[in-house]
């Protein structure tokens, strides 16, 4: 008997995660990833090179728990909670997504044409992975905060600056989407 799973639907997760927030706020903590790659290069000595880096790392060991729940629940996902069912696209976007050479829009949950280790042989997909990172990296500084602290923490203890990056990162992602992704592809 072969049993499937699929994933939890949003009635069930976003409770969860709003529970989670609360208990965060309750004892004073925030959740974002930004702050955990921050401990780490912290821990790994960056402070003697920039003063950014140069903070009580050990007050923040508890949030490394973020990314170790990171790992494991993606590590759930791919092997517990998935199935190979892939998702239903308007015939639209199937066909949008075609004329751009991706070969089979839906048949997989993300395309293998962004997702494979085999476009890392590519010099162009290589390039948009290392500029992408540099601009994901300038961007979360730059804003102060990551996508997930700015949109669950942020936005959920009413913080205004957390509203205007979450705005900025709702008009960016439609930038990309609508005009700069199909020139790159």
């Amino acid at each position: 008997m072969e049993f499937i799973l699929s994933p939890w639907p949003w009635y069930i997760s976003g409770p969860l995660i709003a529970l989670v927030l609360a208990l965060l706020l309750y004892f004073g903590k925030t959740f974002g990833m930004s702050s955990n790659l921050r401990t780490l290069c912290a821990i790994g000595g960056a402070g003697r090179f920039t003063e950014f880096f140069n903070f009580k790392w050990k007050d923040q060991l508890w949030n490394l728990t973020v990314v170790a729940g990171a790992i494991i629940g993606g590590y759930i996902a791919v092997n517990y909670l998935s199935n190979d069912n892939g998702t239903t696209l308007n015939p639209a976007t199937v066909t949008e997504l075609q004329n751009m050479g991706f070969k089979t829009p839906g048949a997989t949950l993300v395309p293998d044409e962004m997702y494979s280790l085999d476009i890392l042989a590519s010099p162009k997909a290589l390039a948009l992975l290392i500029i992408g990172g540099l601009l994901v990296g300038f961007g979360t500084r730059y804003a102060g905060g990551c996508t997930s602290g700015h949109a669950i923490t942020g936005l959920s203890s009413l913080q205004r600056p957390s509203l205007i990056a979450v705005i900025g990162f709702f008009i960016g992602g439609l930038i990309m989407t609508n005009f700069l992704l199909p020139i790159i592809f």
